[in-house]
């Protein structure tokens, strides 16, 4: 059913409101002239013919109640209504009823959810098209449904009509009336689709009736549907004309409201409408006097002067050109301008042909190192060197360092340190969890929101092509469906592959052979092989306490004082102080923790500052527990039990002691078992040392019965901490020969390195961290394979200092630096005293 919204129109015809106005004026000027009569005011409501059927079809209608006065097209699905039709045309009935349902199929609605009240319509011009049926509907007056005669389709029900009821005086009637015509004269001049209906309704009825005023005014309205059909089931005609004034006066509302909102619209437009054609206008007025360019040529121009500043490729000139031709020819606004645009603005702020030069002073750069860093000669002596072959070559190029050690070892700051000193810019980002094999080589230009990789941007960042690049956590690297980063940085950091390194993004060769990098790892386990061995490992291996004590003083405490805001004066420490911070709360390799600690020792005091408790203060060692808290670390003991042994391992965290125990639990059954969270390779080496030693006890002078009726059990402490490696094996088997021989080592002494099946002690790693370890804990005489002598040699002499090194072959030698070997073992005494024992009780 087509129905009146009240849309607002664009423009309104001040002429034509001005009409309808005094039309308004002219029927309000009749009514008031009507009410000098004695006869009612409104004059005699109007009576339908009286011959109005008692029993008819109803069609049910979803989209608004349909109201006396009313007359509109209505269309029929003709699937749906078709058997109605046919039936109300071969009746020849002249009258139907349109009751209003809420519900969207209203073709299947229940009797029991219509409406009681509806409106008779008379039909006219009733037309079958291909898929619809047309009529034209004109409302009659209200009906009542009485009782159904039939409650399916095609609907048919007894009804009847009801009568306005009038319990007012014409008074009233006439002060509704001339309230809803006011409000038409408001709604009129906002929304000019009202004056033909109120036109057509002029008409045909007087405007003094006022059950057909009503009716009209509701029809004319957009409220909701619920509301119209209360208006629709009103017979009180004061009532009715109460309801219809609140619908109208909401309406005038809503329509001043959509006005104020289009004008303001339409303003808007125009004055950007305005600003538009003067702009354009003063464009082509500027271009005529030659005065400016467009922005198209600004672009041009930009980058034609930036490329006259560098010194690009014969390719990446090709490439340009044709970039800058697109320039030309496509518009502004197109998309394929911006990515155009966007390419030559990072080609012409990378640095093609720029670089800065070298400092390869090595005075100048161990003054910088050594200002930098406390301890770590060794390393500041391999930077050296790497400097000073850089500068017999001229320049330094070609290599990728990368510095291995534990956290908080200071790995980041010498590598600025190394930029520092050549004289170069520095760049750091993390390849740490990276997954993505687009932030090493680029994205595609096709993708929305494409980039560069990282070592581009480095490169604009630093605008040399001679920077040092940091990649730090290059061991956390990952690898996921985007792709494998750690495969891509194989062509970067390839010294015969990077002077052609291509970007996807730039699809241009760049040279990155000058470009120093420096990686950083925890561990070179995770490192893959191809990767590994493009770069030049420098291992950093953790501080000694003096070598913290030195770092503490000269740069950590320094520079907590000046974050803090406190001066030197103010808030001292002793060495002592420093001392026992080190080894009672951060014993771990690096001096990250370290700092952690100061840096709660400053802020407890900045309280008492703050608050005037103190005016300066010095931290002894006995301030300590009460500022930290209890000591992490406790002094460790050497513990030389029999089958304790104490032996060197190698973490991430850097060297580490363990002492590894061994016990007979019975003797009832022979039986060993391990115990400590030991992985594969530690539980073969406990396998190793259980074989060999059990076929050697003779040779050792032990019991040599002693492991075919024990139950042994083997421990390595710390046992919720996994450990694995290959390094445990001499000191597996010296714990069992302890246990076997019930002897304790005879002096204290820490060991490492790996035992074969024949006895052999094979070579391990970390010697340096191992060595620290052993100095940490005390002990001052190690045992070390025979084929880690070089490695002990390179070592630097403080390390070396004070320390008693065997280097052992076989684990002969080994059993003979713990063991007195040459002499019978308590055990093996027992032995033979019980084996006497048996012989004589037999004779």
């Amino acid at each position: 059913m087509i129905e009146i919204n009240g849309e607002v129109q664009s423009s309104i015809n001040p002429e034509l409101a001005e009409n309808l106005i005094d039309i308004l004026s002219q029927a309000k000027e009749k009514a008031d002239a009507s009410s000098q009569n004695d006869s009612t005011v409104f004059g005699e409501l109007a009576h339908e013919d009286q011959n109005l059927p008692q029993e008819i079809y109803l069609l049910p209608v979803k989209e608004r109640p349909f109201f006396p006065g009313q007359q509109l097209p209505v269309l029929l699905a003709r699937e749906t209504w078709e058997e109605t039709f046919n039936a109300i045309k071969e009746n020849k009935c002249q009258y139907i009823g349109l009751v209003y349902v809420d519900h969207e199929e209203h073709h299947k609605t229940p009797v029991d959810d219509f409406s009681r009240i509806g409106t008779l319509i008379r039909v006219r011009n009733p037309k079958i098209r291909d898929d619809y049926i047309q009529l034209v509907a004109e409302g009659i007056c209200r009906l009542q449904i009485d009782f159904w005669v039939s409650n399916q389709a095609p609907y048919r029900a007894v009804v009847s009509y009801p009568q306005d009821i009038i319990t007012c005086s014409d008074d009233v009637l006439k002060a509704h009336g001339m309230a809803i015509m006011n409000a038409f004269r408001e709604l009129l001049p906002l929304n000019p689709l009202y004056s033909e209906e109120l036109k057509y309704f002029l008409n045909r009825y007087s405007a003094t009736e006022p059950s057909r005023l009503a009716d009209f005014a509701a029809s004319l309205t957009t409220a909701e549907n619920d509301k119209l059909q209360q208006v629709l089931e009103t017979f009180d005609l004061e009532r009715r004309l109460e309801q219809v004034l609140q619908l109208l006066k909401h309406e005038v509302e809503v329509t001043r409201l959509q006005v104020n909102i289009r004008e303001r619209v339409e303003e808007s437009l125009t004055d950007h409408q305005r600003d538009f054609f003067l702009r354009q206008q003063l464009k082509e007025i500027q271009k005529e006097l030659g005065i400016v360019k467009d922005d198209q040529t600004l672009d041009r121009d930009r980058f034609e002067e930036r490329m006259e500043k560098l010194a690009l490729t014969e390719e990446a000139l090709n490439k340009a050109e044709e970039e800058l031709s697109k320039l030309s020819i496509l518009d502004p606004q197109s998309p394929e301008y911006n990515v155009a645009r966007n390419w030559l603005e990072w080609l012409t702020q990378l640095p093609w042909g720029q670089y800065s030069e070298d400092k390869l002073d090595l005075k100048r750069a161990r003054k910088v190192l050594d200002k930098k860093h406390d301890g770590l000669d060794d390393v500041k002596q391999r930077i050296l060197e790497f400097l000073a072959v850089g500068a017999l070559k001229g320049e330094v190029s070609g290599s990728i360092i990368c510095l291995v050690g534990p956290p908080g070892v200071g790995k980041t700051s010498i590598g600025k340190s190394i930029a520092e000193a050549l004289g170069r810019k520095f760049y750091r980002f993390s390849v740490g969890g990276m997954r993505d094999e687009a932030e090493i080589k680029g994205h595609r230009r096709t993708y929305i929101g494409a980039m560069p990789g990282k070592f581009m941007q480095a490169l604009k960042d630093c605008e040399t092509a001679n920077p040092v690049i940091m990649l730090d956590e290059v061991d956390k690297i990952g690898s996921s469906y985007h792709g494998d980063p750690a495969s891509a940085l194989l062509e970067v950091l390839d010294p015969e592959q990077n002077s052609e390194f291509m970007d996807h993004f730039m699809d241009l060769r760049f040279d990155l052979s000058k470009t120093l990098f420096v990686c950083t790892a925890n561990t070179l386990d995770t490192i893959p092989g191809p990767l590994l061995d493009r770069m030049e490992v420098i291992r950093l291996s953790g501080y000694i306490t003096e070598e913290k004590i030195d770092i503490a003083k000269h740069h950590l405490w320094p520079s907590l004082l000046e974050e803090s805001g406190i001066s030197k004066e103010q808030v001292q420490i002793t060495t002592p102080a420093i001392r026992h911070v080190i080894e009672g709360y951060a014993r771990e390799s690096g001096v990250r923790n370290l700092k952690k600690q100061l840096g709660k020792l400053i802020r407890k005091l900045a309280i008492k500052l703050v608050t005037g408790e103190i005016d300066n203060a010095k931290i002894h060692v006995n301030e300590l527990q009460e500022m930290l808290g209890q000591p992490r670390f406790h002094p460790e003991k050497l513990n030389q039990q029999t089958g304790t042994v104490t032996g060197l391992a190698w973490t991430s965290m850097g060297g580490a002691t363990l002492t590894i125990e061994a016990s007979r639990v019975h003797t009832h059954n022979r039986g060993f078992k391990l115990s400590g969270q030991l992985g594969d390779v530690m539980q073969e080496s406990a396998g190793i040392a259980y074989s060999f030693i059990s076929s050697n006890l003779d040779k050792y002078k032990a019991d040599p019965e002693f492991f075919d009726k024990a139950f042994v059990h083997l421990h390595v402490p710390d046992g919720a901490t996994p450990k694995d490696g290959p390094s445990a094996g001499i000191t597996m088997a010296t714990a069992l020969l302890s246990l076997a021989r019930d002897e304790a080592v005879k002096t204290p002494i820490a060991m490492t390195g790996e035992l074969s099946l024949t006895g052999q002690v094979l070579p391990v790693g970390g010697i340096r961290e191992k060595v620290i370890a052993a100095r940490r804990l005390g002990i001052k005489e190690l045992i070390l394979p025979e084929d880690n002598r070089k490695d002990y040699q390179e070592l630097p002499e403080y390390l070396q200092e004070g320390m008693t090194v065997h280097f052992a072959k076989q684990f002969d030698d080994v059993a003979r630096l713990t063991f007195n070997i040459r002499t019978k073992s308590p055990a093996l005494k027992v032995y033979l005293a019980n084996k006497d024992e048996e012989v004589s009780t037999q004779h």
